[in-house]
């Protein structure tokens, strides 16, 4: 559900700094009860996986759910199912899911995305999550799908950011966290009745959403279409989590064949290249790199804006919603200073986001934004290589394939890449024409699900109306 900014709030926060700084608006007076959410919860845990991660292959064993599974509109995403063996989810004494539970990012930069179970689209009763998600399930006072909308509102998201981000460098929401959330004491029976006004608004966007299709997807597609691979072989064999190699172009990366990983999955497919003629090493359009600076960050109005790990996305184009704000300085800290057309890469995050690249477009021109430490600014010969086919790039399952298993890091959560693994990597690179001409495909397409988007959007906006009018009722 999308998160809006509206005049409604507890008392409490009004009167709660560390809450009031998180909201961009001055909290009225009002009048209606709450209370704490860990009083609506029969069960608030999370889960485990075993040691040495997940490692089975087999898809009738049990579903292991991370944060990579919630998607960003509420459902669970079941491209990529991660698996733990039947005998670990019967050992395991928590974080087993049921339907119609409520799943919520505990840690990382996903922290606070919350998504609803339907066990429908599940090919087996038995599912789990991992350590990064709390299980939320309502006791008799709640209805669970009206707890779903109160936990995906703004004001419950308010109160996460800011328990989980406030003084740390990796954002994180623990039991303690969750004790300390509020919500308004509407009765069960309105709950129901909310509810079942919510619930044509709901079938309506189902419709619509079948005409979704995941940018990365969108992305692999017309990678796929290009370079002429089976995209579905790819997902197939990503998802085993194993490849058998034989003339992969990135065996000759020692870096790479020598890690502990080598000899259960190398980043790039012979499949991948087999007749590309345009396959070539980034490093020989390398320009220069450059890593950021983190400043530290207030929430209030200040100097300069700061981007934040969200700031690049998956449509590589850079996100401005993320932004934060620093008064620090230092010498030259104008080198630091992002720019329209800059190319910049993830150089620290999950394993699965880690690597994730977006140009800079549409710079706003109010204040200066730095790229923090985790961003790596990469300058490219633009005579030979478009940015926005690289970032693309970067953000297909090419890239994927090679970054997820190239970074390092002993924690999955935070795992890291360099300028080496840049500079390695083997991507097709066709002449300028071409890649102009995958861009434009590329975006053609991101415009069109926009649109979809949009529709979806405004149907949300209607419950999110239904939700406040009965918040300001209470």
């Amino acid at each position: 559900m999308p998160l809006k900014q509206f005049t409604i709030n507890f008392h409490e926060l009004k009167t709660d700094p560390n809450i009031r700084l998180w909201l961009p608006f001055r909290l009225p007076e009002i009048k209606y009860r709450y209370d704490k959410l860990i009083n609506f919860l029969s069960v608030y845990e999370s889960g485990s996986r075993p040691k040495g991660g997940i490692n089975s292959e087999e898809e009738e064993e049990a579903i292991s759910l991370g944060g990579e599974q919630i998607n960003t509109d509420g459902s669970v995403g079941l491209s990529k199912i991660p698996y733990v063996s039947h005998e670990f989810y019967e050992k395991s004494d928590k974080g087993k899911v049921k339907n119609q539970d409520i799943l919520i990012c505990k840690d990382g930069a996903l922290t606070g995305k919350t998504c609803f179970v339907d066990y429908d689209i599940f090919p087996t009763k038995e599912v789990m999550v991992n350590e990064h998600i709390y299980i939320l399930r309502g006791n008799e006072k709640i209805n669970q799908i009206f707890l779903f909308y109160l936990t995906t509102n703004s004001l419950i998201q308010s109160q996460i950011k800011n328990l989980a981000y406030r003084k740390k460098a990796q954002p994180g929401l623990n039991s303690d966290h969750l004790k300390r959330i509020k919500i308004p004491l509407i009765p069960k029976p309105t709950q129901d009745q909310i509810v079942a006004r919510v619930e044509p608004i709901e079938n309506k966007i189902k419709e619509i959403k079948n005409k979704i299709t995941p940018p990365q997807e969108v992305i692999n597609k017309v990678f796929s279409r290009e370079f002429r691979f089976d995209i579905q072989k790819v997902y197939s064999v990503e998802q085993k989590r194993y490849f058998l190699v034989s003339d992969a172009l990135t065996y000759r990366n020692s870096r790479i064949r020598s890690s502990v990983r080598w000899h259960k999955i190398a980043p790039i497919q012979d499949f991948l290249y087999k007749n590309n003629p345009y396959i070539k090493k980034l490093g020989k359009y390398i320009i220069s790199t450059k890593n950021g600076w983190s400043p530290s960050c207030r929430e209030s109005d200040s100097s300069n804006f700061v981007f934040g790990v969200n700031s690049i996305t998956v449509v590589s184009v850079i996100n401005y919603d993320d932004l934060k704000m620093s008064d620090e300085t230092r010498k030259e800290i104008e080198d630091y200073f992002s720019k329209e057309g800059d190319l910049f890469v993830s150089r620290g995050n999950t394993v699965d986001l880690v690597a994730l690249a977006s140009v800079v477009k549409n710079m706003p021109d109010e204040k200066d934004i730095i790229f923090p430490d985790l961003f790596i600014r990469v300058d490219v010969n633009e005579k030979e290589l478009n940015k926005m086919y690289l970032a693309y790039l970067f953000n297909s399952i090419i890239g994927r394939l090679y970054f997820k298993y190239a970074a390092k890091g002993k924690n999955q959560t935070m795992v890291k890449i360099s300028s080496d693994e840049l500079n390695n990597f083997y991507l097709p690179i066709p002449p300028l024409k071409n890649q102009q001409k995958i861009v434009d495909e590329i975006k053609a397409e991101l415009d069109e699900q926009e649109e979809v988007k949009k529709k979806i959007e405004a149907e949300r906006n209607k419950i999110d109306e239904i939700i406040e009018k009965a918040i300001k009722n209470s």
